[in-house]
């Protein structure tokens, strides 16, 4: 019995350990910036129907963040994803040009103001680009889509 035990265990630590995808931490910062426009409603409604058209495009961005990870990774045809071990987003780890990006959280504390919304997501517009840089083909252009949206939230709907 102790010899399974022991190979099963040995087995796993063949395993490779993935980094975290790096559009992983867009997807959250995208959910994050869609709360803190509906949050914000509350400081400013007379601009909610701006605010409410940045919470609806970032949940897209958001979403279409997620089907790309999933993409990568692979679905099962029952839906499920498979199990691989990954790195801890929040530990440094060397690797070549990339380097882990903060997670966002999901939900604001309290309702942002207009200029700290501004802020954020201007914060978001030069995370993706800056990633985008990183990135090819469809992956760099769906960052730099993000990226161009965010500018036009903040230059356009939050002016």
């Amino acid at each position: 019995m102790g010899a399974i035990a022991l190979t099963a265990v040995a087995g796993c630590a063949d395993e490779p350990i993935y980094l975290p995808d790096p559009l992983a931490a867009q997807e959250s910062s995208a959910r994050a910036d869609a709360a803190a426009a509906t949050a914000a409603i509350a400081l400013a409604p007379q601009r909610q129907a701006a605010l409410a058209a940045i919470a609806a495009q970032r949940t897209e961005h958001a979403a279409a963040l997620l089907a790309e990870v999933q993409r990568v990774i692979g679905v099962y045809g029952d839906g499920t994803t498979p199990v691989h071990r990954t790195a801890d987003p929040n530990t440094p780890v060397a690797a070549p040009g990339r380097t882990p990006a903060p997670t966002a959280p999901l939900e604001p504390v309290a309702p942002p103001s207009l200029d700290q919304l501004r802020e954020q997501l201007t914060r978001s517009q030069r995370s993706a680009a800056d990633l985008a840089r990183t990135q090819n083909g469809y992956r760099a252009g769906l960052l730099a889509s993000i990226s161009a949206a965010c500018a036009t939230q903040t230059g356009v709907l939050l002016a």
